[in-house]
């Protein structure tokens, strides 16, 4: 059962990086429209799906929202870069986690465990940098802080939406994609990297 959710959860993840692929290559300023959908898709859920307490999410949601606006998606190289980063560090600690994962991290997501953190942290890390290099990214301390932020960000907004879950006793955000749950489990790294990105892109890199 383990493995062939592990396989679902693979297949669910190379089609939506499918899709961002074949949006970013058609024109990059459709990824914009592309992530206004998921941020949609989340408030949809929420409204949905969180029955009490839902005005902390929802709060949440449009504070990432905002930060998001002020994105400029001309930057393409950094922003594919970001994407590897939080993409990278979900799919690693979830294979470190279910392979390697006996110690508990957190209470609020039992799932979680100290090997998966560090299995999905170092490979993040690691491929961060061979992308960086691949695509001419200057490799200094400031990118260097600017990744391991972002890796940090990445976990926070995961363990902010099983927090969220956990006021509302509920196991996943809703059952809409298979393997994963819903869009906001899909996608909770992303919610509060995306603050970090916005404010790094300026002041780090």
């Amino acid at each position: 059962m383990v493995y062939n959710n592990f396989l679902l959860r693979l297949l669910i993840t190379i089609i939506f990086i499918s899709i961002y692929i074949l949006f970013s290559t058609i024109n990059f300023s459709f990824v914009f429209y592309l992530i206004l959908f998921v941020y949609l898709l989340v408030l949809i859920e929420i409204l949905f799906y969180f029955k009490i307490y839902k005005i902390y999410p929802i709060i949440y949601l449009l504070t990432s929202f905002i930060f998001f606006l002020i994105i400029d998606f001309e930057n393409q190289i950094h922003f594919n870069l970001f994407i590897v980063i939080v993409i990278s560090f979900d799919i690693f600690s979830y294979i470190f986690g279910k392979l390697f994962g006996r110690n508990q991290l957190i209470k609020i997501s039992p799932n979680k465990t100290i090997e998966g953190l560090i299995g999905g942290f170092s490979i993040s890390f690691l491929l961060s940098l061979l992308f960086s290099y691949f695509f001419e990214i200057k490799i200094n301390v400031n990118l260097i802080i600017y990744i391991i932020l972002t890796i940090t960000s990445a976990f926070i907004g995961d363990i902010l939406e099983s927090y969220f879950k956990r006021k509302n006793n509920l196991k996943n955000s809703s059952n809409i994609i298979p393997g994963h749950g819903g869009f906001f489990d899909r996608f909770d790294s992303l919610m509060f990297s995306i603050i970090i990105y916005s404010i790094s892109i300026i002041t780090l890199i």
